[in-house]
């Protein structure tokens, strides 16, 4: 049996888990135990939890809850620190972090909404340490309609994700894009069932990214065809119906310009992808 399901089981609060979260928490979690780190989880109820990750971290980890009902603040007495507060209120976490400084991982197990997870991760991306971490749990309930989520929506937290996704690739140079606050931490991110990851980058890695290139003599020797070689079977196809087309004629010359631009592969590509998109929906 994995450590943390034993620390679950043991804890003398009740609590409640998807059972697949536990693979992925001693995933994510591993090189954490055992470690001096700041661990804070958004939503603990009646403290279930809190015994839990207390046990699996170590005594060396600092636990820390955040929720919206007061009484969790009895908990204090087993030596766990408590925030009341509205995880979506720009307000509490302003004053949660100018007392607590920089943490290393924030839980959200709240509320779930929309508002919510989004409120909780963008608040917090100032105040994640170097090689710290964000997991928003239960993020099916960006396709769930009833019990006030009114997902699936444009303003869905897995939709937010889109857009942090697309801030990761700025660190690419070709996109000709400048690094942001999103873009300067965060490493990567982790999709599973029902918990999204995000990963902070180190001091040393928030660079953009550059190119190298080893050989650079041979590469005279290769010819690319990624894009030349479906020209050409353009052109083929062109020539079957006008005929022979010279490389000096206009025609030739249009064919190309429309050919860069997937004027002629576009339509069944978009049907093609169409198809699969329509894969997943099943």
């Amino acid at each position: 049996m994995k450590k943390i399901i034993k620390n679950f089981k043991s804890s003398p609060r009740y609590t409640i888990k998807w059972d697949n979260y536990f693979d992925i928490y001693q995933q994510l979690f591993q090189k954490f135990i055992n470690k001096k780190i700041t661990f804070v989880e958004v939503g603990v109820g009646n403290g279930g939890s809190l015994f839990m990750w207390r046990s699996f971290f170590g005594k060396k980890a600092k636990i820390i809850g955040i929720e919206l009902n007061p009484e969790a603040k009895k908990l204090e007495k087993y030596g766990f620190k408590i925030f009341t507060g509205d995880q979506s209120d720009s307000k509490f976490w302003e004053k949660f972090y100018k007392k607590i400084g920089k943490i290393d991982i924030l839980l959200d197990d709240g509320g779930h909404r929309n508002i919510q997870q989004i409120a909780s991760v963008m608040e917090s991306i100032n105040y994640i340490k170097d090689n710290g971490m964000i997991i928003v749990e239960d993020t099916h309930t960006s396709y769930m309609r009833k019990k006030g989520f009114n997902n699936p929506s444009q303003y869905s937290f897995i939709n937010f994700c889109n857009y942090l996704i697309e801030n990761l690739h700025r660190r690419n140079p070709t996109l000709k894009k400048d690094l942001n606050n999103i873009s300067k931490k965060i490493h990567s991110i982790f999709f599973f069932d029902s918990i999204v990851c995000l990963n902070f980058l180190d001091k040393k890695t928030n660079k953009k990214t550059k190119l190298l290139e080893n050989n650079k003599n041979l590469n005279k020797y290769f010819d690319d065809y990624r894009h030349k070689g479906n020209f050409i079977k353009t052109l083929e196809k062109a020539e079957k119906k006008f005929g022979k087309i010279k490389k000096d004629s206009l025609l030739y010359k249009i064919i190309r310009k429309l050919f860069h631009r997937n004027i002629f592969i576009s339509l069944s590509e978009k049907n093609k992808i169409k198809k699969y998109i329509n894969q997943t929906k099943k």
